[in-house]
């Protein structure tokens, strides 16, 4: 621990008798200095012995120092004789190897010649075996030298391929005969290795007939091996790919080109078992059944694709891609190139059928539209005109669209974009896609939606029609839902396949023209059924209405809050108003409404000017007048709601006193009104006539 002077007095202090308070010792200074004299005379000594210590091993330190730097310099001059000495031994050996390599350069000058020579000899003497018609040599005879009488086999095969026919024809025939048996022993020593699973052995006489002709005809062997017993389930891709997983593993220990070898198992699994696969799945259906044939070859492609996807993940050679590309190609190309006339073939039987089996379970058979007959001619005149022109069509209620349907022909569209996509080049996507969008438009959105707006159209009554069934709403309801799954189906499916191409302006073009087409329908039957619901509430004020209603005989003894009229009216506006909510859906609700509410305040206006008002009768006209305001609330649009508001104020002119008359017409609702509408209003007064009135007014 670091030395601390204070407190090592203390100590000192603390440990002599009488320096402290110990134990009630009394304190002696003289005691304390005679052990502090004492301890500083020992310490003096040890200072002086510690310090002959110091310079003892100064001095020694300095002459091992002296020794230490001698030895080093010795050391030095030691390692330069040694660098020098191993300099002139390097050179030495450089000079040593260099003349190595020289006579290993002459001895293989002679070497390689003889050797040559003697391999030579070896093949003569072979030669001269075949020449003499017996083979009398070990390496021909013994069965265990196959690989050595191969490897000479061969080499013989080279050179009588140069010798003349004429003069060594017998010999050359006896070198390819023994070639080809030997070819032969290899190839069915290589299967029975195989079949044992010796991969070492089929390596080794794989390597031997890498140089023979029938190395191909192994590899044949191999692959048709390879698929023994590989394909008994019902699922051949999967088989497949299991058998070029397992392949993949075994052809690098066994072949020198794997990737050759394996490239040549795909191209026979798909060029033999996946084509005849599909052969029989698809020519089954082809003319028979469109739809399983459809189906079948949708499936076939996508697990064939998705099995290309696997095999993918092999090294197949440079440019895999393409090779993989080309097989499936071959396989399917014959049922590809008329793929989309088959499609839009299919989807035309199968939408016609599906609308045809939704009329018969209706019972209805369709009408023809727009034919140019003077039937439709006097039909589209009494749509928009509203001319009596012959009665209308009885739909008993039937809107004649059906959501099952619809859903229906979506689905088989779905399922064509889906196809399309999956199976058409990708230079006739765009245009076999509008192709079926086609289709679809014409069954889904003129068949049917554009049949059912003509259809809705004629049976819709005259608007002089008494107790007529309004149906044209939910015809517009159930439009308006169909075309939202038709939008949905548009931005879903068909756009991803045609946003990249000039199809996408046409399709955006011809989706355009349906929708204004059966807008324009939709708004032509809209407008004929407000028309209706006002013809309704004429009717009804017609029949419920009395001229007595606002003339009581007795002013005194009336009892009644509102008329009967304004309670039929009302109920008769309030359902319409409901029916209209629950058939649209945002901005057309408000703009429905609003157009209704305008006709209603319109013919409540033209019939309260029908009258004459008494001041009890006036005050009845207010009460029913309050209650179609409250009727108008829900409209919830404020114009409607301000017309009844200035309706009701008008409606206090025919009860105010005629000295207030000036005051009123001047309030808030009533000051911009033109002065003639006050007027008309103030002349259905009963007392109009009299002479204070008319001045009060003038």
């Amino acid at each position: 621990e670091p030395f601390v002077a204070d407190e090592y007095i203390e100590r000192l202090a603390w440990r002599t008798p009488g320096g402290g308070s110990r134990g009630g010792e009394a304190f002696d200074p003289k005691r304390l200095l005679e052990e502090f004299v004492n301890h500083i005379q020992e310490l003096q000594v040890m200072d002086e012995r510690i310090q002959r210590k110091v310079e003892k091993l100064e001095q020694q330190c300095q002459k091992e120092a002296k020794e230490f730097a001698k030895k080093v310099q010795e050391l030095q001059k030691s390692n330069q004789v040694a660098f020098q000495h191993f300099q002139e031994l390097d050179e030495h050996i450089s000079y040593v190897a260099t003349k190595v390599c020289h006579l290993g350069d002459q001895l293989e000058g002679v070497n390689t010649p003889r050797q040559r020579a003697v391999e030579a000899q070896k093949l003569m003497k072979y030669f001269n075996e075949f020449l003499d018609g017996e083979l009398k040599s070990d390496v021909f005879t013994n069965s265990e030298k196959i690989k050595e009488a191969a490897d000479i086999i061969q080499k013989l095969h080279l050179i009588a391929q140069e010798l003349p026919f004429d003069r060594f024809s017998e010999v050359k025939s006896k070198i390819a005969s023994k070639y080809h048996d030997l070819e032969c022993q290899l190839i069915q020593e290589f299967t029975s290795a195989q079949r044992r699973g010796e991969i070492s052995r089929m390596r080794e006489v794989a390597a031997v007939l890498l140089h023979f002709k029938g190395y191909s005809h192994c590899v044949d062997v191999y692959i048709k091996q390879c698929q023994e017993g590989a394909f008994l389930r019902n699922d051949v891709f999967e088989d497949a790919a299991i058998l070029c997983q397992r392949v993949n593993k075994q052809v690098g220990e066994v072949f020198s080109n794997p990737e050759t070898v394996l490239a040549k198992l795909i191209q026979n699994i798909f060029e033999v078992k996946l084509q005849s696969y599909v052969k029989d799945q698809l020519e089954e259906h082809r003319k028979s059944d469109a739809e399983q044939y459809l189906k079948n070859l949708y499936d076939l492609y996508t697990r064939t694709t998705n099995l290309s996807s696997k095999l993918m993940e092999f090294n197949l050679g440079t440019d895999k891609q393409t090779f993989l590309s080309k097989l499936i190609k071959s396989i399917f190309i014959s049922y590809l190139e008329n793929y989309i006339e088959v499609e839009i073939g299919y989807l035309k039987t199968r939408s016609a059928m599906i609308l045809q089996r939704y009329y018969d379970s209706k019972n209805h058979q369709k009408r023809s539209i727009g034919t140019g007959g003077i039937q439709d001619l006097k039909e589209r005149i009494r749509q928009r005109t509203n001319l009596p022109l012959g009665p209308s069509i009885d739909t008993h209620g039937e809107t004649f669209l059906s959501q099952e349907v619809v859903v229906n022909l979506l689905q088989e569209t779905k399922q064509a974009f889906e196809r399309c996509h999956r199976l058409s080049d990708p230079s006739d996507l765009p245009k076999n896609a509008f192709r079926i969008f086609s289709m679809l438009v014409e069954f889904l959105c003129t068949e049917h939606i554009d049949y059912a707006l003509e259809t809705g159209l004629a049976g819709i009554p005259s608007s002089d029609s008494k107790n007529a069934n309004l149906y044209f709403l939910d015809v517009v309801h159930q439009a308006n839902t169909i075309f939202h799954l038709f939008d949905k189906q548009f931005n879903d499916h068909l756009m991803p396949l045609i946003s990249s191409s000039p199809k996408l302006s046409e399709c955006l073009q011809k989706k355009k023209d349906i929708i204004e087409q059966m807008e324009v329908k939709l708004d032509m039957g809209i407008d004929r059924t407000l028309n209706c619901m006002i013809g309704q509430m004429k009717h009804i004020l017609a029949a419920e209405q009395k001229k007595t209603d606002f003339k009581p005989e007795d002013e005194n003894n009336v009892l009644i809050q509102y008329t009967n009229a304004c309670v039929k009216v009302c109920g008769y506006v309030r359902k319409q108003v409901e029916k209209i909510r629950n058939s649209m859906d945002g901005k057309n609700v408000d703009t429905v409404l609003m157009e209704l509410g305008v006709r209603f305040h319109r013919l409540i206006y033209e019939h309260l000017q029908q009258y004459s008002y008494s001041c009890m009768g006036g005050m009845l006209a207010i009460c029913d007048v309050a209650e179609y305001r409250k009727c108008a609330k829900d409209f919830k649009i404020a114009l409607v709601l301000q017309l009844f508001d200035t309706l009701h104020a008008l409606c206090n002119l025919l009860v105010v006193a005629p000295d207030n008359l000036k005051q009123v017409c001047s309030g808030e609702q009533l000051a911009n009104l033109d002065k003639n509408i006050l007027h008309s209003f103030v002349q259905l007064r009963v007392d109009y006539r009299s002479a204070r009135l008319a001045r009060h007014f003038s």
